[in-house]
């Protein structure tokens, strides 16, 4: 005997509504294909499995047995579907490694709304500039910018375009002038950065006429902490060198004034990246959600 499984729910919503039409409601479809399954259930099985009456559906002593037995079957079964998809709700531990000049995202609002907005995730940052296989390491994600990011992984963008700024404190520029050209930072007190401990300082890169160029400034002060490289400028301690973003509200309160303007255009800013991953969980799709919604 063959029995199309199909016709099994709707015989349950029959059972249990005792109306073909409360049955069809419920299951979405016409009153029609409801009685024509039924009678293909029964025709099926050799026997009749309802009464109907103008008003209702009874089960018959066959549909009674039917019903016992396939009732609890189904609702164990849909409940398992269901624990299974709440078991796909964003949840977990989420790393991910952020590189220190990501000021959009180390900011705080960005992880406070993600957040919020998944409270089943528990998020682990670690802020560092050094360079390594974030999937060897066991980070789900790493937020730096596109240009060093391995041609293997998928980015996605996470700021608008980026700009470098070079600024000093009106007190060093009254005492030592301003330069007029790129290379004459070497004739300046600098306040320079470096990735890691025992790593040559970050080349300060500039573009002249379309054409990039970068200047090995010799820093009196270099660090690996862009908050004591501002604190350092801010003070009169040189002329530094970072992500616009790092500068902006100090050049807008005239606290730091920007120099070189014409030399420092504008390049693809931070990205999160991960490896590609064919199911990928539901927390990482989250996190991919956030950063498009809040761009």
């Amino acid at each position: 005997m063959k029995i199309d499984l199909n016709l099994l729910p709707l015989f349950l919503a029959v059972a249990e509504e005792h109306n073909f039409r409360a049955a069809a409601d419920r299951l979405g479809v016409t009153r029609s294909a409801v009685s024509q399954g039924m009678r293909r259930l029964e025709d099926a099985l050799g026997t009749a499995l309802v009464m109907r009456t103008t008003r209702s559906v009874r089960l018959t002593e066959a549909g009674e047995q039917l019903f016992e037995a396939v009732s609890r079957p189904f609702s164990d079964i849909g409940a398992a579907l269901e624990d299974i998809a709440t078991e796909n709700a964003p949840r977990g531990l989420l790393r991910i490694a952020a590189t220190s000049i990501a000021e959009t995202f180390l900011s705080g609002p960005f992880i406070a709304s993600f957040a919020a907005a998944y409270p089943g995730v528990t998020i682990d940052v670690t802020v560092t500039d050094e360079e390594f296989d974030i999937v060897a390491a066991g980070y789900d994600a790493g937020i730096r910018l596109g240009e060093v990011i391995e041609q293997d992984m998928i980015a996605i963008p996470l700021t608008r375009e980026q700009r470098e700024m070079v600024v000093a404190s009106p007190a060093y520029l009254a005492a030592h002038g301003a330069p007029a050209h790129p290379r004459d930072l070497v004739h300046h007190r600098c306040i320079g950065w470096r990735p890691a401990p025992n790593v040559a300082p970050y080349r300060w890169e500039f573009e002249e006429n379309g054409v990039p160029f970068d200047v090995a400034v010799e820093p009196q002060i270099t660090t690996n902490d862009l908050r004591l490289m501002l604190r350092a400028a801010l003070a009169g301690g040189g002329i530094t060198f970072a992500l616009e973003e790092t500068f902006l509200p100090f050049v807008e309160n005239g606290k730091l004034v920007p120099l070189l303007e014409d030399f420092l255009p504008p390049f693809p800013g931070f990205f999160v990246y991960f490896p590609q991953r064919r199911n990928m969980a539901p927390k990482m799709r989250a996190l991919i959600k956030h950063v498009q919604d809040s761009r």
